[in-house]
């Protein structure tokens, strides 16, 4: 039996699909399906978004989304089966840019494992980000640790300010 799928998909060629996760993940012994579904948003940072463009070195991208689904599955003694699939390309808002699917015997190993997954997908791997802007601009935008810093911080600032 097959417990990982890992893939980077070019949007010029394929969308990510939502139901091939769900039909990856399912097992006659699973009763638990968890999934996180990540879409390109209107906002960033107080700025209107038009779309974004992913950027991944596509076999280095692989390579640790299955280290990740690996890791995660010695985690949980191998009773998982997990799909990860990223979009590479130019999306446009409300477009799907990852794709994370777990199928567990019980609901809680597979939050906790999808979870887990997303997280080390967002911190770990290869994925570079520009946003463009309504007003015509880009920028390349910041790693998923540095934008959680920033934000902690702004609102930590707005707190002291009583905003």
């Amino acid at each position: 039996m097959e417990k990982m799928h890992c893939a980077v998909v070019d949007i010029a060629n394929e969308r990510l699909d939502v139901a091939a996760a769900i039909e990856f993940v399912s097992d006659p012994g699973f009763g638990g399906i968890a999934m996180f579904v990540g879409r390109v948003r209107d906002m960033n940072h107080g700025r209107r978004v038009a779309g974004v463009s992913y950027d991944l070195f596509d076999v280095l991208a692989v390579n640790i989304f299955n280290d990740i689904a690996s890791d995660t599955l010695r985690e949980f003694d191998g009773k998982l089966k997990i799909f990860v699939t990223h979009a590479k390309g130019r999306l446009g808002i409300g477009d799907l840019a990852v794709v994370v699917a777990v199928g567990s015997p019980h609901r809680d190993e597979a939050f906790r494992a999808c979870r887990m997954v997303i997280e080390k997908v967002k911190h770990q791997a290869p994925i570079w980000k520009q946003e463009h802007y309504e007003d015509g601009n880009s920028e390349w935008s910041e790693g998923c640790s540095l934008c959680e810093v920033h934000d902690h911080a702004q609102h930590a600032g707005e707190h002291a300010s009583g905003h």
